[in-house]
């Protein structure tokens, strides 16, 4: 028996400014870097709201181009509360590619493959829904920011 592939629905838009890398060096993983968060907006049909100026992007980029991120962050969801973020994903191309945009040069989002899992927590009641999901997203990296659209999967 196969069953119907799920349906997606769009939850928001996230644009989240951050720091310049700090990389910590190679690692037997690859080069371990952390992107300071420094806020930002959530838009969208299902929330609203702020990206608060905490938490961070764990980042290892590995030698064949991949880099796996693991964000851990907070949203202030517009007349609901708080919500804890976990957000982990994947981000390849080409190793020219990958390198231009390590280095912080804008790189055309067609060229990346940027898609993650992002786990939501909160006590707000309203927001009860967010912990009761999977969600997908698919992400652009710009110099100074990340702009991730969040796909709830029905």
């Amino acid at each position: 028996m196969t069953s119907q592939p799920p349906a997606l629905e769009h939850v928001c838009d996230v644009d989240v400014a951050v720091d310049t890398p700090l990389a910590i060096g190679e690692t037997g993983a690859g080069l371990r870097r952390i992107v300071a968060i420094r806020g930002g907006t959530v838009q969208g049909p299902a929330i609203t709201g702020k990206v608060l100026d905490l938490g961070a992007d764990f980042q290892v980029l590995r030698a064949d181009g991949s880099s796996y991120l693991e964000a851990r962050y907070a949203l202030d969801i517009d007349g609901h509360g708080l919500v804890y973020v976990e957000n982990n994903g994947l981000r390849c191309g080409a190793p020219d590619v990958m390198e231009r945009l390590a280095r912080g040069e804008s790189v055309d989002p067609s060229l990346i493959y940027f898609r993650s899992v992002p786990k939501f927590e909160t006590a707000a009641p309203g927001l009860q829904w967010m912990t009761r999901h999977i969600f997908i997203g698919v992400g652009t990296r710009l110099p100074d920011r990340v702009q991730l659209s969040v796909w709830m999967v029905k």
